[in-house]
């Protein structure tokens, strides 16, 4: 038995969720994937999958050797690429996850110009508002906003995002203009799932001094550009990232609120596993990255 096969096998199958997906994933017969798993199993002596007629799925002893499978192949992947001098030459499919609204508005160009640099890099994005699980998803690299997730993870902040609170004017008209943050109970706010505090929004003012305002509202969703759109349709008052806001506070949709009083910032971080050797299309992106927001997002 090649173990080191074997192990890329299963990988492949608990990553695609089944034999069949695995074996079209990497151009061998179902019958191949399925010898891989069993001789492995024997070899372990232990139960790797769960398998029914509809659903393949790691066991806990599957799941942990799964884990340590990955960073071992990464690893040898690393180091099979420094023996033979291509440790920084960015190549195969990069596959990361990115918040939907930063991607459409700010990252898309970006991600462009990245292949653009590097042709050989194939990117694989997968658009999730939700803090994505780097082992279930098969992540090298996540763009995140705000939420970190495990702290075993490595974070390089690569932008900035602040949150603004608007609404539109013919919603101010029907119900009148916050003068302070208070006011803001006794308005419908549209409020963000994956907030990190909730639904209690924090500001501070010009003195320093600060102010937190548990709001309430008829709608909740846990996407950012719906709640925008939907504010600027009239429905209520909402606090999202400046990416999102300023179209509509552009085309006149939406207007600036409490402007005396700042905002919470959001970091936005490039977020990867820790590894010895990271790949060098993993640091290319970071790179790339950090130097485009740098230079002012250009296009």
């Amino acid at each position: 038995m090649d173990r080191i096969e074997a192990m890329r096998v299963f990988c492949a199958v608990v990553e695609a969720g089944g034999f069949a997906a695995a074996a079209t994933q990497l151009g061998v017969s179902t019958s191949a994937v399925s010898r891989h798993v069993a001789q492995l199993e024997t070899h372990l002596n232990v139960r790797l999958l769960n398998r029914t007629t509809r659903k393949v799925s790691a066991t806990d002893a599957g799941q942990a050797y799964f884990e340590r499978c990955v960073q071992l192949l990464a690893d040898l992947d690393e180091t099979e690429a420094v023996v033979a001098g291509e440790a920084h030459r960015p190549t195969g499919r990069l596959r990361l996850s990115a918040p939907i609204a930063l991607s459409i508005h700010r990252l898309a160009p970006a991600f462009a110009a990245f292949q653009q640099r590097y042709p050989e890099v194939t990117l694989d994005v997968a658009l999730s508002d939700n803090v994505a699980d780097f082992v279930d998803e098969g992540l090298d690299l996540a763009i995140r906003v705000g939420r970190l997730g495990s702290d075993n993870l490595v974070a390089r902040r690569i932008d900035t995002a602040r949150l603004v609170l608007a609404a539109s004017p013919a919603y101010l008209k029907a119900y009148g203009v916050p003068a302070h943050p208070e006011a803001l109970a006794d308005h419908n706010c549209l409020g963000y799932s994956y907030a990190a505090t909730g639904n209690l929004w924090q500001f501070e003012g010009a003195q320093g001094e600060t102010c937190a305002v548990r709001i309430n509202g008829a709608v909740r969703a846990n996407n950012g550009m719906l709640l925008a759109e939907m504010a600027a349709c009239g429905d209520g008052i909402v606090q999202v990232p400046d990416f999102l806001a300023s179209p509509l506070l552009d085309s006149g949709r939406l207007e600036a609120l409490l402007p005396e009083w700042s905002y919470r910032e959001l970091p936005v971080h490039a977020v990867y596993p820790s590894r010895r050797y990271l790949s060098a299309k993993v640091q290319a992106m970071v790179s790339f990255l950090t130097e485009w927001f740098a230079a002012g997002d250009p296009t």
